[in-house]
């Protein structure tokens, strides 16, 4: 009963911004707007862009849906009206582009960041062991944004957030173990990051005599793809394996995650033995083989790793590098015991 009760109340929901827009189209490809097409394309603008979006939170705004879902539906008024509008009748869509769309873009993550820091001071406050901004950042926009959208702004944010804002030194915590300073990945990633540079440059130069359009596209490719690879970089520094109170939380930047509880653990050994990489055995890096490792974490039951956005992987071992093995090791063995 329940269940058929959410479907109508869905498809009312869902149903009635999706038929005005439905409505809009028609309208646009009929003999009307054809012998009316000035008026009737600042009503269909209007309609798209205000008031389905202005339905649709009326009839959310006493449900548990999120208030930010009504973004997509702006978003698909934009997209709708840029394909069904001449362009000569677009100068409005245009101003609303300009004018109301960036200020939309600002305020929801102006929301999202209020929120998180507002998550953030929870977590004090409760006094949780660690406070890691990435997985406050995941949960809270959980809450307020659509499912699909919440790993891809979450790791935008998050690269952003490590590269470019986060330049305070983090200081371990005596339940925190970091595992950056002898694997290589740093040096490896940052090397990278420099070779990436030099190619763009020449590249730039090069597709320029060809195309300035494909020669600044390349660019613009490889800079975004520079800076995600640098904020990658150091949220290795930023977000260390971390002993909770009855979970072991492994983590490799905003890269790789994996949770354990402490029963599930069957045993940890310090190796660094090759083992064949397959669907039980997984490494914490995602790097691969390019890395070495000194840690191998044996589970009792079928436990998962959450790659970047959002993909995930199971695994009976995970092997992994810790620079202070031997520390790790003997805390483990501890709060295992007890």
């Amino acid at each position: 009963m329940n269940k058929t009760v959410n479907l109508q109340k869905n498809f009312i929901i869902f149903g009635i911004p999706l038929l005005i827009m439905g409505l809009m189209v028609l309208i646009a490809q009929s003999a009307l707007f054809q012998n009316n097409a000035e008026n009737l394309a600042i009503g269909i603008t209007v309609d798209l862009l205000f008031t389905v979006p202005l339905v649709y939170f009326l009839l959310i705004r006493k449900t548990t849906i999120p208030k930010t879902t009504v973004v997509p539906f702006l978003i698909l008024g934009i997209v709708i009206c840029s394909l069904i509008l001449p362009a000569e009748n677009q100068q409005y869509l245009a101003l609303f582009k300009t004018y109301v769309l960036p200020i939309v873009e600002l305020s929801v993550l102006a929301y999202v960041v209020y929120n998180v820091r507002k998550a953030i001071k929870s977590y004090r406050l409760k006094g949780s062991l660690s406070v890691d901004f990435f997985t406050t950042l995941k949960n809270t926009c959980s809450e307020i944004l659509p499912k699909n959208a919440v790993i891809p702004v979450v790791t935008e944010i998050a690269v952003f957030y490590y590269g470019f804002i986060y330049w305070k030194k983090r200081e371990l915590k005596d339940n925190e173990f970091s595992y950056h300073k002898d694997s290589g990945t740093t040096a490896l990633l940052a090397a990278i990051i420099f070779v990436v540079a030099i190619e763009t440059v020449v590249a730039h130069i090069l597709l320029a005599k060809w195309s300035g359009i494909a020669a600044w596209a390349f660019t613009s490719l490889s800079i975004y793809s520079g800076f995600q690879l640098f904020g990658f970089l150091k949220s290795m520094l930023k977000r260390p394996i971390s002993i909770e109170k009855d979970q072991l939380v492994l983590r490799y930047g905003i890269m790789s995650e994996a949770v354990i509880d402490f029963e599930n653990i069957e045993n940890i050994e310090i190796s660094s033995k090759e083992l064949e990489l397959d669907k039980e055995t997984r490494k914490l890096s995602f790097l691969g083989n390019l890395e070495g490792h000194n840690v191998i974490i044996r589970v009792k039951a079928i436990n998962t790793i959450t790659r970047l956005y959002g993909t995930k992987r199971t695994f009976k071992t995970i092997v992994l590098h810790v620079d202070d093995k031997a520390e790790f090791k003997r805390r483990m063995d501890a709060v295992m015991l007890q």
